[in-house]
């Protein structure tokens, strides 16, 4: 007697299943950001303890004759409010995208763009001000150094994620995003938030312990 047997064929697994592998482990991409987000803020750390470090060494901080230059004033502050306002536009279109929504994910990352570019020309505002209406620039004394060092790092990295946020801006418009795939989203998401964080502290730091 034969008996017959038959292949059962299995699908084959997605390869991303949003920010996690198939298995339940978390997705390499997405862990070799949040990697590098923990190597940037170790860098970060390292700044801001040169910062404390100068300060506790000085016998008065912010030294003169700068020591009302650095205000929160207007433009400071709308300009962090727009930041953090960007990173929940990103999470809204995170959300949008898991639901497999890609025109929600193509409109939250238009505005979140649109939002970081406005930060990066408010700070560039602010530098002008800064330097060219107050005469305090980055040879300005070592708060000067400090300061410019530690906000002028994290305008780069604004900068990276703003040329992070045009990819998936450009990949999303092709269609290349659905609820399953979309890892890019997350990474770039989770490096935004961070800037945002890292800004945040700058804020609080420079602006209003100072």
């Amino acid at each position: 007697m034969t008996v017959s047997s038959e292949v059962v064929r299995v699908p084959h697994a997605e390869a991303e299943v949003g920010p996690h592998a198939p298995e339940g482990g978390i997705n390499t991409a997405l862990l070799g950001m949040l990697l590098f987000i923990g190597s940037e803020l170790m860098f970060f750390a390292g700044l801001f303890g040169a910062y404390f470090s100068a300060r506790a060494q000085a016998a008065e901080w912010p030294p003169e004759p700068f020591g009302h230059v650095v205000e929160p004033n207007l433009l400071v502050v709308s300009a962090t409010i727009i930041l953090v306002l960007s990173s929940f536009t990103m999470h809204w279109g995170v959300m949008r995208i898991r639901k497999g929504d890609r025109t929600g994910l193509n409109r939250a990352v238009a505005v979140t763009l649109i939002l970081g570019v406005i930060f990066l020309l408010m700070q560039a505002a602010d530098y002008y001000i800064l330097v060219v209406h107050e005469g305090f620039g980055i040879n300005s004394t070592v708060y000067g150094t400090l300061f410019f060092t530690l906000t002028g790092f994290h305008g780069a990295h604004v900068f990276g994620g703003v040329v992070g946020l045009a990819v998936i801006l450009l990949r999303g418009g092709a269609g290349q995003f659905s609820r399953r795939h979309h890892i890019a989203v997350e990474a770039v998401s989770a490096y935004w938030h961070f800037v945002d964080i890292v800004w945040i502290a700058l804020f609080a730091v420079l602006y209003l312990l100072h």
